[in-house]
């Protein structure tokens, strides 16, 4: 399923804005302006279906952190401060309002988010079918035969009902959306100094999905290689390092090393040895040439390290994954963005912060569509 809509309000730097997704979504901006803000937010959303929503909150600073700190106007000064993410995928839209939790909560859990709202919704020839129903701990949801019921399985105030789902026959489609935002895949960072995991050596492991930091590396790009079609490898190596060569070598099943030799140079490295933007590029390589690629894929900065060089090369590796997966990326680099434009024709999403407040160049401030997500009173009551 695609990802066709986010919009994200009352969280850090953004107060309202609203993004229309394609295939691939080149996000670019300065520093500053609010591109990690957004890659965050849609993080944030996909980790209400694994279960860590509270945790992901707390680990940026907890609810406090992430609110917006800006000026509110009259109206939204009537209500309690709100995070609100919404998206839609495919005929599925699905909100999700947080608040805090100082209220009702003894001081050590504080910084806890409140669901205060989520919704599923099923859209469908113009018709708007309720999946999911919640406001704080009143939640009701349709079964498989299509009733609406009360929720009663026991749940925590900043616990997703998605990912307290244990009876997939009773919520089938519940349960089908869950796995959809599972399947997502984020990239952060990836860590290349000198203390960094990826220098070491690794365990011998077929590992068709390379970890969100790069730790198993190595066996990543080991299964890449040993697969039963390692062109794709062979040839995006030699577009981005001409004549390099890689090898993979192990002696037990914790001490898999990779060797990488260079034309010219008789020398031959290890990734101990690695320059950082060399070993970078390798992680960008066993991300986007996945052996199980994702419905969703996104990546936080990816040129870090890198030569301007390397640009083009890995602007066509992000048009070539795009043909399985959907792509978010958010990135300083104009030139990245613009080999990516000159290659699909797909235009970045170009940010700005005015005031503050990121937005979209060209762009009026998004408004949602769900006129009761946004002003509904969710009331007080756990």
């Amino acid at each position: 399923m695609a990802l066709k809509d986010f919009k994200i309000s009352g969280y850090r730097s953004i107060r309202d804005v609203w993004l229309k997704l394609k295939q691939i979504n080149m996000i670019v901006g300065p520093n500053g302006s609010g591109k990690s803000n957004l890659y965050r937010a849609l993080y944030l959303t996909s980790c209400a279906a694994a279960g860590r929503l509270a945790s992901s909150i707390v680990e940026e600073g907890g609810m406090e952190s992430i609110l917006w700190a800006g000026a509110r106007s009259r109206k939204e000064m009537e209500h309690a401060p709100r995070v609100r993410f919404s998206i839609r995928v495919n005929d599925y839209e699905y909100n999700l309002a947080l608040g805090r939790a100082d209220d009702i909560r003894p001081p050590f859990f504080h910084d806890d988010p409140l669901i205060k709202v989520e919704d599923l919704f099923r859209i469908k020839n113009g018709h708007r079918t309720t999946l999911l129903r919640r406001r704080n701990l009143r939640i009701s949801a349709k079964d498989a035969k299509g009733n609406d019921s009360e929720y009663t399985l026991r749940m925590s105030d900043n616990e997703s009902v998605l990912s307290g789902l244990r009876e997939p026959l009773t919520y089938p489609e519940l349960t089908m959306f869950r796995q959809e935002f599972l399947d997502w895949r984020f990239y952060h960072h990836f860590r290349t100094d000198q203390e960094s995991p990826l220098r070491r050596p690794q365990r011998s492991l077929m590992t068709p999905i390379m970890a969100h930091n790069g730790k198993d590396l190595v066996p990543a790009l080991a299964t890449i290689i040993y697969s039963s079609n390692p062109t794709k490898f062979l040839n995006a190596l030699e577009e981005a390092f001409p004549g390099a060569e890689v090898s993979i070598q192990t002696k037990g099943p914790a001490s898999a090393t990779l060797k990488m030799k260079f034309p010219g140079v008789s020398k031959i490295f290890d990734t101990s040895e690695l320059s950082d933007g060399t070993l970078q590029y390798l992680c960008l390589l066993a991300a986007l040439l996945s052996e199980r690629p994702p419905a969703f894929l996104a990546i936080n900065e990816p040129e870090t390290s890198l030569h301007p060089r390397l640009y083009e090369p890995l602007a066509r590796l992000i048009v070539n994954a795009s043909h399985q997966s959907q792509l978010w990326i958010t990135t300083h680099s104009q030139e990245l963005a613009d080999h990516v434009l000159d290659m699909t024709g797909y235009s970045p999403l170009e940010l700005e912060k005015i005031d503050g407040e990121t937005r979209l160049k060209g762009v009026r401030l998004g408004e949602h569509n769900s006129k009761e997500y946004l002003d509904e009173d969710d009331g007080e009551d756990t």
